[in-house]
């Protein structure tokens, strides 16, 4: 009986054959969309909308001028969101969004990190190690568990753009 040797088998990555490899990347964006926005300097733009509908602008742009683009990115996202836009042709702008979570308190500083576990509580303002809590992180760490890290950061005045991780 005729011995056969056993194929070969490549097991490289195959990147230009079809199917999938590896673990895919998490979605970045919730919504994108394109819109004519004229009146605007820049070439890039960051925004927040706030659940009541303002917009909070990074950049110094004049006012009223990004209205479009909120209306084209709130067709398929409702805020409150974090936007990034980017110039596309003369007045043409590519807008990407993804929702996130906010909430209004009073507080010193403009990033916040509130870590609750077994080995007990840390509050972190701007970087620093900071004495006490705040009521309204412990109560949004609560929600998602016993062990948790709550971080947020100031939007505008008492609005701030909150991330909640269970441990």
């Amino acid at each position: 009986m005729e011995q056969r040797p056993e194929p070969f088998v490549d097991p490289g990555p195959h990147w230009g054959s079809v199917g999938i490899h590896g673990v895919p990347r998490p979605r970045r964006w919730d919504g994108v969309a394109s819109a004519e926005a004229p009146g605007l300097t820049g070439d890039e733009i960051h925004f927040v909308a706030l659940p009541g509908g303002d917009l909070v602008v990074d950049e110094d742009e004049p006012p009223d001028t990004l209205a479009p683009l909120a209306d084209a990115v709130e067709q398929t996202v409702e805020p409150p969101y974090r936007a990034e836009a980017v110039r596309q042709g003369e007045d043409v702008w590519a807008v990407a969004a993804r929702r996130v979570q906010v909430a209004e308190f009073e507080a010193e500083g403009d990033h916040l990190e509130l870590v609750d576990t077994d080995a007990g509580r840390t509050l972190t303002v701007d970087g620093e190690r900071a004495f006490g809590t705040i009521p309204e992180l412990e109560r949004l760490g609560r929600a998602e568990g016993e062990a948790y890290v709550v971080r947020a950061t100031r939007v505008d005045g008492n609005a701030w753009e909150i991330e909640v991780h269970p441990l």
